[in-house]
């Protein structure tokens, strides 16, 4: 696309493709598939130091809807640590730190996407014509969600009731973008995008899954909702968005199966997008139990039972196929990684998934009392940090020596 901000390579073997390392993602119109020693990575030092306003022009002049994916891999890790079953002195106080870390990366974030909307209008517009980019406008939604998860798990102890306030503000500003993102980037996939049989990822996923998420994080304000009809309705809609991104989930997971299956791996860069599928699997899973455990405060018996019921029996198969996803992805990862796995953003998908896995796992504990998810929860939870610290640490370190995007362009277009 003309105006992505991803930079053209070469491929010995299969021609043109783009440089993942300039926005995170890559989309090659038919069998991707980048150099088996990884996508030329283009440094400032090419073109002038990757330091003061050179520096951070060009972070601006490339800014992408994925940045928003490192708000959601650091927020997961403060969330994820309050659910876990198994308590480990300190760990509240080090994910009350990490949160208020992911608080201030949204807001950053926030400031930089509008100065990028100011001041690259063209670039800013492009994003939704690129099949790829336009996929990760579901992280904006999802970071605003899991920093307002983040408000009532460990605001209301730092700044009192306000904090219940600015997680209402979130949840309804991520919640009305989800919605926008999964209805308005599909409808471009089907109308505009020029797709092929193997273009399927798991960015497909990223529009569809903030209902999820929105469903998940609506269960934890159900209890300060007031009684009776608007409490009903809030529990009923997120229902309504835990079926809106369920189904799709579903038939998108089909076809990048379908695809594994008749294309294989194909772009060493988006072979961690296949770690996107954890994301909705163990966010139902997350939010099928945590709706369940309020149920009764807005239902009668026996509804309120039976959608509790639900939990358990929705999500202990889901959990199951959850393993049996880890192992296929790991593997192909691995697979992949001894050829080369070059970084870049997509490598956040390794954080916020595997943390949905865990608060999926320790729901499933929390009402089972099954010792064997309770430590399943915790071995997650340590390769989750172990995971959020590598990426984080690669993805400040690209940030300030400009291997994430290429040289700033003269003047800003738009």
């Amino acid at each position: 696309m003309g105006t992505s901000s991803a930079t053209p390579c070469w491929n010995r073997r299969n021609g043109p493709s783009i440089d993942v390392m300039t926005s995170g993602a890559a989309y090659v119109p038919h069998r991707p598939s980048l150099s088996r020693s990884g996508p030329v990575r283009p440094r400032l030092a090419r073109f002038g130091p990757a330091r003061g306003r050179s520096g951070r022009a060009s972070l601006l002049a490339h800014f992408g809807p994925n940045w928003f994916a490192s708000v959601m891999g650091t927020g997961i890790v403060a969330n994820a640590a309050v659910t876990l079953p198994l308590k480990v002195p300190g760990l509240r106080v080090a994910a009350t730190v990490v949160w208020l870390l992911a608080t201030v990366l949204l807001l950053s974030l926030c400031v930089a996407a509008v100065a990028h909307v100011v001041r690259y209008r063209a670039t800013a517009r492009g994003h939704a014509a690129d099949p790829v980019m336009a996929q990760f406008y579901g992280a904006p939604p999802m970071a605003l969600l899991t920093v307002g998860t983040g408000c009532l798990l460990f605001g209301r102890a730092l700044f009192g009731d306000v904090a219940i306030d600015v997680s209402w503000a979130l949840w309804f500003a991520g919640t009305l973008g989800g919605l926008a993102s999964a209805v308005s980037i599909p409808y471009l996939m089907f109308t505009r995008h020029r797709l092929t049989g193997d273009s399927a990822f798991g960015g497909w996923l990223m529009p569809v899954v903030p209902s999820m998420v929105s469903a998940a994080s609506g269960a934890l304000l159900v209890p300060f909702a007031p009684p009776g009809q608007l409490r009903l309705t809030l529990l009923l809609s997120c229902y309504a968005l835990f079926g809106l991104s369920l189904l799709p989930s579903v038939v998108i997971t089909t076809l990048l199966w379908h695809r594994l299956a008749m294309h294989q791996v194909g772009a060493a860069a988006l072979v961690p997008t296949l770690w996107i599928v954890l994301g909705w699997l163990g966010q139902s899973v997350t939010a099928a139990n945590a709706l369940g455990a309020v149920a009764h405060l807005a239902l009668p018996a026996p509804y309120a039972a039976g959608f509790e019921v639900f939990g358990l029996v929705y999500g202990l198969p889901v959990f199951g196929f959850a393993l049996l996803w880890v192992a296929l992805a790991a593997a192909v990862t691995i697979h992949t990684a001894r050829a080369g796995l070059p970084f870049s953003l997509t490598w956040w998908s390794f954080t916020f998934p595997v943390g949905t896995v865990v608060t999926g796992t320790s729901a499933l504990a929390a009402h089972t009392g099954a010792h064997v998810l309770a430590v399943a929860a915790g071995l997650g939870y340590l390769g989750l940090v172990a995971a959020w610290g590598t990426v984080a640490v690669r993805t400040a370190r690209g940030a300030l020596r400009g291997t994430l995007f290429p040289a700033a362009p003269a003047a800003p277009v738009g």
